[in-house]
């Protein structure tokens, strides 16, 4: 074989896969064409542990992925720390005389009549070596010497790549791992206890338990800032999904011209400017959950394809011809009225029909004003914590009124947001949102109310009901009384007083 077909074929074979343990397998079948070879092991020094650590193998059928590492004994260590400096390549011809081939083949189980190491060396220092084996009966010569040398540069470039190859995978599953780690963190520092679930997000949370085992579609109900997306993690993080994806997708988000290619995915040249293949949003949460916000907005041709999921659990990326199938659970939301949207001929009926399987109506702020109290510290408390506040600020007692009455049109969110732009304006307290012109709610009398100094749940709820106590008069149960401002059940309100210690007949 001439020596420049031999280098082209080997050099492209070298450098023509990623994956170094695939290459090895094709290069060795260049190799036999003009050396013994038999085996090839490819691996690199571990100065920290001081062994040589493999990372491919292969031989003339198959290949293996490695990550062994071979301890090595002092001798052997003394031999690779310190090899002649103007020499890159080595011929053993008595494998067994010399520690460092001696040991490797041992841990290997390996006999081989005669070796080759070539040391393949980057701008600073050696970065791996290859080892070309004979089998028991042929050896190698300085003519073998010749070819394999030939190879030295296209093995460090594959070399090199190979190791920053594995590096990039290991920093992308430590990076995916952190991910898991941080949203973990996430959702325990924002309470993975949802706030109101024990008063005015009761029967929401009732219904979720009910629902999040199974994988029926599911209809979040209610006014923006309601908290539809929390409600939405809860059922996910409720079911046995919780391992997969949680996708979320808001439909008003998406440009028209967009919303197929987002949801379905394209494949290469279905469009103008559909440079590669891409997958959409329900590809991405197949085995999870996938959160359809603000449903009201999918435009017409969408509302087609999502029916075909609905019915089918499967798509086709815009341009392909391949089904796809999904496993996955839906969860819709929507502040619009579905029904008389489908009545206006805005949104299809059988569609409205597929999602209106389980429909869980989430209550206004206004409706569950029990919850403003412990919401109100919930955020102080978080905005605090990411404004890097040194200290959680106080609310004055007269602010509390204020927020109490007022009608709360943006919901929860719009709490969230008064809340974060009072710590900014006023860091170190006491917060009394004068600057967020708040108009009050017109009612008859208004609660004397002394915000907690204390973050323990028990503590704000009790102080709370007995406020509520106090304006009731002591009345719990009946029109006017402490369970229907509470909005829970009179006979849940006395269990609740009775854990907490409060007096039945309590007026202050």
């Amino acid at each position: 074989m001439e020596k420049n077909d031999f280098f082209r074929e080997a050099a492209l074979t070298i450098c023509g896969n990623l994956k170094i343990e695939e290459a090895m397998l094709s290069l060795i079948n260049v190799l036999i064409k003009v050396m013994p070879v038999y085996e090839i092991f490819l691996q690199y020094y571990d100065k920290e542990f001081k062994a040589m650590r493999t990372i491919a193998h292969t031989n003339e059928t198959q290949y293996s992925r490695l990550d062994l590492l071979t301890p090595l004994s002092k001798e052997a260590i003394q031999m690779t720390e310190n090899p002649p400096a103007d020499r890159d390549i080595f011929l053993f011809e008595d494998p067994q005389a010399f520690p460092i081939s001696k040991e490797m083949q041992q841990f290997h189980r390996v006999q081989s009549a005669s070796l080759i190491v070539m040391a393949l060396k980057g701008i600073a220092e050696t970065i791996g070596y290859i080892v070309f084996l004979t089998d028991e009966t042929e050896t190698f010569n300085d003519t073998h010497l010749e070819w394999a040398l030939m190879l030295k540069e296209p093995l460090v470039i594959a070399m090199s790549n190979a190791l920053r190859h594995r590096e990039v995978l290991k920093y992308n599953e430590l990076l995916s791992d952190d991910n898991r780690y941080l949203y973990g963190e996430m959702r325990r520092l924002s309470g993975d206890e949802i706030v109101g679930a024990n008063f005015g997000l009761r029967d929401v949370m009732y219904k979720v338990q009910q629902v999040a085992t199974l994988d029926s579609p599911v209809l979040l109900l209610g006014e923006t800032g309601t908290g539809k997306d929390v409600i939405a993690n809860a059922i996910h993080y409720s079911s046995s999904r919780s391992d997969g994806p949680f996708v979320s997708v808001n439909c008003g988000a998406i440009p028209e011209t967009l919303i197929d290619s987002e949801l379905f995915g394209h494949e290469k040249g279905a469009f103008t400017g559909a440079l590669s293949q891409k997958r959409g949003r329900f590809e991405r949460a197949d085995t999870g959950t996938i959160f359809l916000d603000e449903i009201g907005e999918l435009p017409p041709q969408a509302q087609v394809r999502l029916l075909t999921v609905l019915q089918k659990r499967e798509i086709e990326r815009v341009g392909g011809i391949k089904t796809i199938p999904l496993n996955i659970r839906i969860i819709a939301a929507t502040n619009r009225n579905l029904e008389e949207m489908v009545q206006a001929r805005q949104f299809r009926e059988d569609l409205w029909f597929r999602l209106n399987v389980f429909p869980v109506l989430i209550p206004p702020l206004r409706d569950r004003r029990s919850d403003i109290t412990a919401l109100l510290q919930h955020f102080i408390t978080l905005k605090s914590k990411e404004l890097k506040l040194t200290a959680i600020p106080k609310v004055s007692p007269d602010a509390i009124d204020q927020l109490l009455d007022y009608s709360w049109p943006g919901n929860v969110r719009e709490l969230e947001n008064v809340v974060e732009r009072e710590l900014i304006l006023n860091p170190s307290g006491p917060l009394e949102f004068k600057g967020m012109i708040l108009p009050l709610k017109k009612e008859s009398g208004s609660l004397q109310n002394h915000f907690p100094d204390t973050d323990n749940l028990d503590e704000i709820t009790s102080q709370h009901i007995r406020r509520i106590l106090s304006k009731t008069a002591g009345k719990i149960h009946g029109a006017g009384g402490a369970a229907e401002l509470l909005g829970i059940n009179p006979s849940t309100l006395r269990n609740r007083m009775k854990k907490l210690g409060i007096e039945y007949g309590m007026k202050s």
